[in-house]
């Protein structure tokens, strides 16, 4: 039995180790594609239906898309061309996941009134995650 757990345990490792190898390899083809600074006013707050949003990434994706869709914008929003594509912005989500955001800056992004700096990484034109801070 002891020899059957042994054996388990290494294979789970070995398994681990390469699972994390691939994941290094893979993340190296990834790079910054656009970066760009937003303001979140309070017209990025509300979604398009005027239901107030509780969640950073919605506030993200609704300044974009009030940006390319609506064409309200904030004074000194920056363009970009990656989230200008309707399917991009419904990937924002989990681009965020995927990225990093620091709780204090999530809980300003709610409050709104707040500059925004977000990079896109991916690969060949994907996103694959966002980083998001806030500025002054």
């Amino acid at each position: 039995m002891r020899k059957l757990l042994s054996i388990l345990f290494s294979s789970v490792i070995l398994a681990g180790t390469a699972h994390a190898q691939a994941r290094v390899q893979a993340t190296h083809s990834n790079r910054l594609i656009e970066s760009y600074r937003a303001y979140i006013g309070d017209a990025d707050l509300y979604n398009s239906k005027g239901a107030r949003l509780t969640q950073p990434w919605q506030i993200i994706r609704q300044d974009r898309a009030n940006f390319h869709q609506y064409h309200v914008q904030d004074s000194g929003d920056q363009s970009d061309s990656f989230f200008a594509d309707p399917a991009n912005r419904q990937a924002l989500e989990q681009m965020l996941r995927n990225g990093t955001m620091t709780r204090e800056a999530a809980n300003m992004i709610l409050r709104g009134n707040v500059w925004i700096e977000v990079d896109i990484y991916g690969d060949h034109g994907t996103g694959r995650w966002i980083d998001v801070s806030v500025s002054d």
